[in-house]
């Protein structure tokens, strides 16, 4: 590896937060035809959190207040928030400025992005990037909420089983002669493949019945569509890409990585990808049978609880790679 030391961030604080309600497999098996076997053959998921009515920005600022504690600063000390999700609760207020509210970090910037799974990747990397160009900037909190129970079908096997709901927030401040590498991209071809639907256009005014996006899935309600063929053949490939992509950036291998976190959907598809990149399953740390797909919160989760296991430690090279709806993917490299 070549030393490409610039501007990058550290991670100050981290923290999580999961809904004390867990939905086994059996569970599962008791409202759809499914069983234990089945799902954690095809997903590697064994159970999920669930929330009981907490909305989604609830969640966040549990998590966003862990992450205050753990980085020793108070709340007035962040200029940015950033919230991660595809599952706030209102159209407007964001999600950001509700965390924003609970925490009492009034006078921050706060920011929704919706990049799906990809989210907390798109957002560190956005983080760095105020933090570079606005040195009046301090910190950033950076959030992924997700209430993935909201637009889940809970009559679809495929798709329920699948789900969970939880938070993670990380505290990020610049830091200087380090490495930092990003690659991000999508592919909107794909949109059809992972779809929640929102508010159908109907004002007393419209005279035509048709949907005008006919290429994108038929509306059921608000329920969440997925093409899951489609959806791991874009995973497996755009995983590994994101990764070598941006690796290549700082002259090095993925193998020299100390860790690759990825989002946390399919073991299945997360051994394929490392198969394809020639990296041992060791180095991917992995949490999808406590948690499920967290979808943008998936990410952080699997990085906190890789730190408290000591699987990952100060010093580390780490790459956050994520894939999901939009379909959206990228990978982040930094320095822990």
């Amino acid at each position: 590896m070549t030393e490409n030391r610039t501007t990058g961030v550290r991670i100050a604080g981290i923290g999580m937060h999961v809904p004390q309600i867990i939905a086994t497999n059996d569970d599962f098996a008791k409202i759809v035809e499914t069983s234990d076997e089945w799902i954690t053959q095809r997903t590697g998921i064994k159970q999920r959190h669930i929330t009981n009515g907490e909305p989604t920005y609830y969640l966040g600022a549990k998590a966003a207040q862990k992450a205050l504690d753990d980085a020793g600063i108070k709340a007035e000390d962040v200029g940015l928030i950033i919230a991660a999700t595809v599952t706030a609760d209102y159209y407007t207020p964001s999600v950001a400025c509700l965390i924003q509210r609970e925490i009492g970090a009034i006078g921050s910037m706060a920011i929704d992005i919706n990049c799906a799974c990809s989210g907390f990747v798109y957002g560190f990397d956005m983080a760095k990037r105020y933090l570079q160009t606005d040195h009046s900037l301090k910190y950033v909190l950076l959030v992924a909420a997700e209430e993935l129970s909201k637009f889940v079908d809970y009559t679809d096997r495929t798709t329920c089983v699948l789900f969970g709901d939880g938070a993670s927030a990380f505290v990020l401040k610049r830091s200087e002669n380090t490495f930092f590498s990003s690659f991000l991209g999508a592919d909107g071809n794909g949109a059809q493949y992972l779809a929640a639907r929102g508010l159908l256009s109907e004002n007393p005014f419209r005279i035509n019945e048709e949907e005008f996006d006919m290429d994108m899935p038929k509306p059921n309600k608000h329920y969440l569509c997925q093409n899951g063929k489609e959806v791991y053949k874009f995973a497996t490939k755009a995983l590994p890409e994101a990764v070598t992509k941006a690796c290549e950036k700082l002259d090095m291998q993925p193998g020299e990585l100390d860790a690759i976190v990825p989002h946390q959907a399919n073991i299945r598809i997360i051994e394929t990808a490392a198969k394809n990149l020639g990296v041992p399953m060791q180095k991917f740390p992995m949490y999808i049978d406590k948690y499920g797909n967290t979808s943008s919160a998936s990410i952080p989760i699997a990085f906190c609880e890789a730190v408290k296991e000591g699987r990952i430690c100060k010093g580390d090279k780490v790459c956050f790679v994520g894939f999901g709806g939009g379909l959206t993917y990228g990978a982040v490299i930094f320095e822990y």
